[in-house]
């Protein structure tokens, strides 16, 4: 993604939000669940993503949680009106479990996992390897957000009543997450860069373990 924030927009401070829909023209955009990450007293800890659906022209499903949430991710979807062959693309973020668990719901959708486009078994050449955005229409597009993994993307969103989003994945843990980003990054200078892109491109961001949160530029 781009260059130091504070070159090129100034300084910027994130405020946490409560609403988790951001209505739009032609898009909206709304969680379905919030993401967490607890730590546990035996070491090891229980974490689950953010599920994100983005609906307008095209439906877009931005990431599917764990295997686990498969239930709750078909009901919630009723609840909408909406069947898994409704669902026109389907963006995984990164390849992790908590993710990416179902997948396998959604074999009509285009799928977009990391820097992969596919339909079906069909592979679709694209440039997100070479850091260029992929876009789905002049309002949604596919951003490459490398750091946390190799092949890390983001969904940006413009044109909702918040101003443009970015469904971030795990670019962002949660809001005021400069304590443990760090410590689940591949590579940790890279992460940087995409994070302080993403602050000087987004109005609000949604995280992979937590509530949206807005960015307020001075």
């Amino acid at each position: 993604m781009g260059t130091d924030s504070k070159v090129v927009c100034g300084e910027f401070r994130t405020v946490p939000l409560s609403e988790v829909d951001f209505p739009g023209q032609p898009y909206s955009v709304s969680v379905l669940k919030a993401g967490y990450c607890l730590p546990q007293s035996d070491g090891t800890f229980k974490a689950n993503g953010t599920i994100t659906l983005i609906t307008g022209p095209r439906t877009i499903l931005v990431d599917t949680g764990g295997p686990w949430d498969r239930d709750f991710l078909l009901t919630t979807l009723k609840k909408r009106r909406l069947e898994p062959g409704d669902i026109d693309v389907v963006v995984g973020t990164h390849g992790h479990s908590d993710h990416i668990g179902n997948l396998s719901l959604f074999p009509t959708a285009v799928m977009i996992v990391g820097h992969d486009i596919s339909e079906g078994d069909s592979y679709r050449p694209n440039k997100l390897a070479e850091g260029h955005a992929h876009s789905i229409d002049e309002h949604v597009s596919v951003v490459p957000s490398p750091g946390h993994t190799g092949q890390d993307v983001s969904v940006q969103v413009t044109g909702t009543s918040a101003g443009t989003v970015l469904v971030a994945g795990d670019l962002f843990e949660y809001c005021s997450d400069e304590d443990s980003w760090r410590d689940v990054s591949m590579d940790t200078a890279v992460q940087e860069v995409s994070r302080q892109e993403a602050l000087c491109t987004a109005d609000v961001i949604i995280p992979g373990h937590g509530l949206p949160f807005r960015v307020l530029r001075n």
